[in-house]
């Protein structure tokens, strides 16, 4: 009965709002919005669309920087698995690097990399550059300040990604099999390990394709501007005051979809022909040659980003406390408080509402999930595979794809538009992510507690908040700390859902972030920031005040 309850739950609150958005999408980009008095069907959409000056260019560059971005996050991410899975502290690393939203690193990064930005100074008296030099470090036309910025979002996702898949495969048995044959380890890797890990990854894989493919806020703050990415280039079709123009943005949002799909199905067709190819390549003992030097590579590259990341975020907190910071000049001659004394007046209403949204929607994902995973323990029976695509089914299509139809969706069927629907909005997705990180430790959980506990006549109930959720108390309140991190970062449900009405930390940061004062624009993106790193702060510091007498609970997870 909970199964039920589970599955018809998540299929009426999830699956079916977005099919009904992809539905509504499909129904304007062939012409039918009753509400435009256009009821005739047609490809008029489509022949408006293809006449928007500069499209061509922006399918190419939305499939170049996806594609690269994706591409290059993967080799990172496997370089840096390979050198770092047996250390401890990488996951921690990765916590503020993973909580930090999207936006917000992208802000931070653009302080970075400007022609006026923290390395311009520090090459300043070794170039002789007294003025910020004209380079387009920024916006550039080939997006390869966006292929950095989502790269250094996405690689430790990746990672976090690989790490948790090892835990599924002996990987230390099949390591010393190998070494024992006196093969490379990077050729291990490679040929032994890579196989076995694929499968548990490839989704998240997908997820990033998708995502680097479509994203919109990290595409408005560094992508190119004129044309920008299709999907920056759609939401501003979708706001223009022209009604007429919300035909051609539908037909482009069937284009975007159609983009995801295409490059999912390559990363099938290329999985397709190693798989075909692949194992004759291996037993004929091929070699890829100058692998070790390429994974060398990768590691270095890895911790510069992640060294990039960091000093992106504390560009951020710098900026937000400076006063007067002249180019060339490495440090702020002036730094002030003043304009976090005026944080209230300038952030107040977003925080509280990105506050109210992000607790509200991660409560809401956490509750199905832990519902969800208990009524798998009580079926004993394996999560199937159209169950485990249902689970991400949120994160594989763009969001530009269905979010207009969704809204559209939503009105037909009486629902106000405000803040309960942008709750909703979010929590379509931040389920999928507080699952992937429940899932395995929910798995991992000893089954002798809760068969103890039953044998003492203990019902399923009391065995899960009695037994099961203090033991996981660290990987609940780690889900818990991931959901609000997706929350905080969701950009396009906020603007969609909300009707423009409802104003985020998220939007205000992107709307700041189009040329407003550095410094206003440093609080609200480092309030921004600082929401999801105190929460997995917190996450990891509950448990230990509430365990501090049980060392082993209080190290669960």
């Amino acid at each position: 009965m909970l199964a039920r309850i589970v599955l018809g739950a998540v299929l009426m609150l999830i699956v079916l709002p977005i099919l009904a958005g992809v539905w509504q999408t499909l129904r304007a980009a062939m012409g039918l919005m009753p509400a435009l008095g256009t009821t005739q069907a047609g490809l008029d959409a489509f022949r408006d669309l293809m006449a928007i000056p500069g499209l061509p260019r922006a399918v190419l560059i939305s499939l170049w920087t996806g594609v690269a971005t994706t591409a290059l996050s993967l080799v990172l991410a496997a370089g840096c698995c390979i050198s770092w899975h047996d250390s401890r502290w990488m996951q921690r690393l990765l916590a503020p690097v993973l909580a930090a939203p999207h936006a917000a690193l992208a802000i931070g990064l653009g302080f970075l990399i400007a022609p006026s930005g923290w390395l311009a100074r520090i090459a300043a008296p070794l170039a002789g550059w007294y003025l910020p030099p004209d380079i387009a470090s920024v916006n550039d036309p080939w997006g390869l300040a966006l292929i950095l910025g989502l790269t250094a979002k996405e690689f430790p996702f990746l990672l976090l990604m690989m790490l948790a898949g090892l835990r599924q495969i002996p990987l230390s048995r099949h390591l010393r099999s190998a070494r024992a044959l006196g093969l490379p380890e990077a050729h291990i890797w490679l040929t032994l390990i890579a196989p076995q890990l694929w499968p548990l990854i490839r989704l998240p894989v997908l997820v990033v394709l998708a995502y680097s493919l479509s994203v919109v806020d990290v595409a408005m703050i560094l992508g190119p501007a004129n044309p920008p990415t299709l999907a920056v280039m759609l939401t501003r079709l979708y706001g223009d005051p022209d009604l007429t123009r919300l035909l051609p943005a539908a037909a482009g949002s069937v284009l975007q979809l159609v983009l995801v799909v295409v490059a999912g199905l390559g990363v099938a067709a290329l999985q397709r022909a190693v798989r075909t190819w692949g194992p004759d390549w291996v037993a004929r003992g091929h070699r890829v040659p100058g692998l070790a030097a390429i994974t060398r590579v990768a590691v270095f590259c890895g911790a510069v980003m992640l060294v990039l990341t960091m000093a992106s975020l504390a560009m951020l907190a710098v900026w937000s406390v400076t006063w007067r910071w002249s180019f060339p000049d490495i440090l702020p001659a002036t730094l002030s408080w003043r304009f976090w004394g005026r944080a209230g007046q300038i952030a107040a209403g977003p925080l509280a509402t990105t506050l109210v949204v992000a607790l509200a929607s991660t409560a809401a994902a956490l509750t199905a999930a832990i519902a969800w995973l208990e009524a798998e323990d009580r079926r004993a029976a394996p999560r199937a595979p159209w169950a485990e695509a249902l689970i991400y089914l949120p994160l594989l299509l763009p969001q530009i794809a269905f979010l207009y139809g969704l809204n559209i969706a939503a009105l037909g069927a009486g629902l106000p538009q405000g803040v309960a629907l942008v709750i909703w909005g979010h929590a379509i997705f931040v389920f999928p992510y507080v699952m992937i990180a429940l899932s395995d430790p929910w798995r991992a959980l000893d089954p002798r507690l809760p068969r103890a506990a039953a044998a003492l006549g203990v019902g399923p109930w009391r065995i899960l908040w009695r037994v099961k959720l203090p033991v996981l108390l660290v990987p609940v309140l780690t889900a818990f700390a991931i959901g609000i991190a997706v929350s905080v970062a969701q950009y396009l449900p906020t603007l969609f859902l909300g009707a423009g009405r409802v104003t985020t930390l998220t939007t205000e940061a992107v709307t700041l972030a189009s040329g407003s004062d550095r410094r206003v624009t440093g609080v609200v993106a480092s309030l921004q920031a600082l929401l999801p790193i105190l929460t997995y702060g917190l996450a990891f510091a509950i448990p230990a005040i509430a365990y501090r007498n049980r060392r082993a609970m209080g190290a669960k997870g």
